[in-house]
């Protein structure tokens, strides 16, 4: 049977560590890359007579990014301790959240995907809860190389505080995971709440997969995909697993509820253990931590602090500046490019046009810039001296071509464009006469297009522009050549002497 009857049913965990100074119960740095073992201390190692006391700012940050994704936060929730062994656990178990999760009921935007029937588009979210982050196995030596037979331990992340993001079964494919994810590590930057780096462990991602034959209403047997190390990977393993259990069901076979890895080297998912179910976990209400209170003024006031969000900026960039979505979507990546980009803007003067061609400006010369020297948005070219780059395009005083030349010219010189396009002597000419003289001289060395247009053949008229656009040096103002090329040509040649 073939993929067409079968579809798939998708869910993501997101585990996200917020960005504090200090760990969630303890005073320990939240710090990435410190030497093994030298972020840790009796709180967050669990030995026994200490006491948690729970992070504020961490509860700010994560109701913070709660209200982002439109979820409703609870005014009391629960901290429950989740029981289970590993080495990398020194409690012997988590303090998380279980029954009573900080907040439910959220939704998250995207742009492909519709919901419902108001239209509206995106994934919904079933809860968002706190916890501490456990520690990390190391199965290969510090300096490299490998270690048979055993592991080490590295406790620094235990304690690091994470919120868990649990969506609703919501997508049906690799491509709309993979949106969901990048547009939920993209409200983690605009809101300030994590750095969302999926290399360093701060953003890490499980996918629910099953599936069902299309028309039916009963979920399938789903598998878990454990912490997957990046975007395309994420998109390759759920591709990887739909394919696997649909060859499964179609030969007969069985999907079991498993806990199973990716090999981003081979592209395949490994079973790595059978399914935990809840009551396994044996949740009960953490004992040394009150209920954690929420008041209604510190939601209002989280609320307030929270920035325009990229769905949010995107719909204004459109309605606005009249630019079409796919613009939108490209300027609106991070909140740092948005923000050069309504710089740009605001440094132009009051013409209608501007908005566009700034937009063509930061996603072409502008990003590819800061790529080629792998720079960051803040250190671009300074965005009022782009928008006199772009005025002086507009006003027809530069050619496009030459206004690369002179951004090229400005980008590192402090030199204002105007300056630059005098001293490099690109300026556009616009006088009649001069272009006039440039058609001229071309018309008599290119007799064989010009005959070919003036017989009926008008696709040549390309060629002429780009010759006398050549001649002159590229300075001519395109409009004006093509206009008083046309009227050259239709005119009567000279008869000869």
């Amino acid at each position: 049977m073939s993929h067409e009857v079968y579809e798939a049913v998708i869910g993501l965990e997101v585990h996200v560590q917020l960005l504090t100074e200090t760990k969630m119960f303890c005073r320990c740095p939240n710090r990435f890359g410190a030497p093994p073992n030298t972020l840790v201390c009796p709180v967050c190692l669990g030995y026994p007579g200490t006491l948690p006391v729970p992070n504020r700012h961490a509860v700010d940050l994560a109701v913070k990014l709660a209200l982002a994704l439109g979820c409703t936060v609870r005014e009391t929730s629960v901290f429950a301790r989740k029981n289970y062994f590993y080495p990398d656990l020194p409690k012997g178990y988590q303090i998380s959240q279980f029954d009573r999760p900080l907040a439910e009921d959220g939704l998250l935007p995207l742009l492909q995907m519709p919901l419902g029937d108001s239209g509206e588009r995106g994934v919904r979210i079933e809860r968002l809860h706190l916890e501490e982050d456990a520690g990390k196995l190391l199965h290969e030596a510090p300096g490299g190389g490998k270690l048979p037979g055993q592991s080490l331990v590295d406790y620094n992340r235990c304690g690091v505080p994470l919120v868990e993001i649990v969506s609703r079964p919501d997508m049906s494919s690799a491509a709309e995971a993979q949106d969901y994810l990048q547009t939920l590590h993209q409200v983690l930057l605009y809101t300030g709440t994590s750095t969302g780096n999926m290399e360093e462990g701060s953003l890490r991602c499980d996918a629910n997969v099953s599936v069902r034959r299309r028309g039916e209403t009963r979920l399938g047997t789903k598998t878990e995909v454990k912490n997957v190390n990046s975007f395309r990977n994420v998109a390759r393993a759920i591709e990887h697993e739909i394919g696997r259990q649909i060859a499964l069901i179609d030969s007969g076979g069985r999907v079991v509820q498993e806990t199973r890895s990716f090999d981003a080297d081979s592209g395949v998912t490994r079973l790595m253990r059978t399914k935990e179910e809840a009551h396994d976990y044996r949740y009960f209400p953490e004992p040394d931590l009150p209920p954690l209170v929420v008041t209604e003024e510190r939601i209002g006031r989280l609320r307030e602090e929270l920035p325009e969000l990229p769905w949010q900026r995107r719909s204004r960039f459109v309605e606005t500046y009249g630019l079409p979505a796919a613009d939108a979507q490209v300027l609106t990546q991070s909140r740092e490019l948005a923000d050069y980009y309504e710089a740009v803007v605001a440094a132009l003067p009051g013409n209608p046009k501007g908005p566009k061609g700034a937009a063509n400006w930061v996603m072409g010369e502008v990003l590819r810039e800061l790529k080629e020297r792998r720079a960051e948005v803040g250190q671009a070219l300074p965005a009022a001296r782009l928008a006199a780059l772009v005025s002086l395009v507009d006003a027809g005083k530069l050619s496009s071509s030459a206004a690369k030349e002179v951004f090229a010219a400005i980008w590192n010189s402090g030199e204002e464009p105007a300056a630059a396009m005098d001293r490099l002597g690109l300026g556009q000419v616009s006088d009649t006469a001069q272009i006039e003289a440039w058609i001229d001289e071309v018309v008599q060395e290119h007799a064989g297009p010009v005959a070919q247009y003036r017989s009926g053949k008008t696709q040549t008229l390309g060629f002429l522009v780009g010759q006398v656009m050549k001649r002159s040096g590229g300075r001519a103002d395109p409009k004006s050549v093509q206009q008083l090329l046309r009227q050259a040509l239709e005119r009567e040649p000279a008869p000869r002497a």
